[in-house]
């Protein structure tokens, strides 16, 4: 993915749109990955986005429903072989992938935080 990619493709035709519900309070959280910090992506002042320190534990839950989902689609036997089996497969194990595990990360938010700050950004057990 390149900026201009992330840019028009997801800050766009997404971030906005949801931006634009959640009105004045919305924070958008990314990461330091290329595309992400791009010049051209800095250049979308109306999008707010939460600082993200260098060298921080990636504290965004859908990383770990990403996970899940991966370690879901890599146990399934036979695994797809196909690109129209794999979108059935991941359709299929995100859709069973339990409401409360979800929520349980999104609940863990306010303790991995502290933990993020208490190691000054640094490595954490999550």
């Amino acid at each position: 993915m390149t900026g201009h990619i992330y840019r028009d493709a997801i800050l766009e035709q997404h971030v906005r749109l949801f931006r634009g519900a959640m009105g004045a309070e919305f924070l958008f959280m990314d990461d330091n990955a290329r595309p992400h910090r791009a010049n051209i992506v800095d250049d979308t002042e109306d999008i707010t986005r939460m600082d993200w320190p260098a060298y921080s534990p990636d504290l965004n839950p859908i990383e770990h429903v990403w996970d899940t989902l991966g370690r879901r689609i890599a146990a399934r036997q036979p695994p797809p072989t196909c690109l129209p089996e794999l979108r059935r497969a991941l359709l299929d194990e995100w859709c069973n992938i339990p409401q409360d595990q979800i929520d349980n990360l999104i609940l863990s938010m306010p303790r991995r935080c502290k933990a993020c700050i208490a190691s000054s950004g640094r490595h954490t057990p999550y």
